[in-house]
């Protein structure tokens, strides 16, 4: 396994093309620096989307978040230039990235970015009943 974070996405072959589902995924331990003091900044990302004919490969993602650990950024620039590498990388029909930074200051910031591939329409949503949570105890 590598021990070194890198900036190259690898991504693999959609298994279902024909068929426009959603991959989510949490990252709950992203950190870059703070460009004016230095010190870290921390938060979790929030990655939704609909891919066209490649997904990202879970390594390479989690190398690649790993490459900003030391790299001074502003909230909406790393939001950014995640999303766009991830866009360039995949070329998704649809890609929306959350980041929810940490308190810094008394102030809680969230940066949502997203990428729509031209033309694309997503299918209309089914609404289906909730069901209460499971559980294996009766009464």
């Amino acid at each position: 396994m590598s021990t070194t974070p890198a900036e190259t996405l690898a991504t693999f072959a959609n298994p279902a093309p024909q068929r426009d589902f959603r991959i989510h995924m949490e990252i709950p331990e992203f950190t870059c620096l703070c460009p004016k003091t230095g010190q870290p900044d921390f938060a979790t990302l929030i990655l939704d989307y609909i891919p066209e004919q490649s997904c990202v490969e879970l390594k390479s993602l989690k190398l690649y978040i790993w490459s900003f650990r030391n790299t001074g950024c502003f909230h909406e620039d790393v939001t950014n230039r995640i999303l766009d590498d991830l866009v360039s990388a995949t070329q998704p029909r649809y890609m929306q990235l959350t980041a929810r930074f940490y308190v810094r200051g008394g102030i809680f910031t969230t940066v949502v970015a997203e990428h729509r591939k031209p033309g694309w329409t997503p299918a209309p949503s089914v609404a289906l009943a909730a069901f209460d949570t499971q559980s294996t105890t009766r009464g």
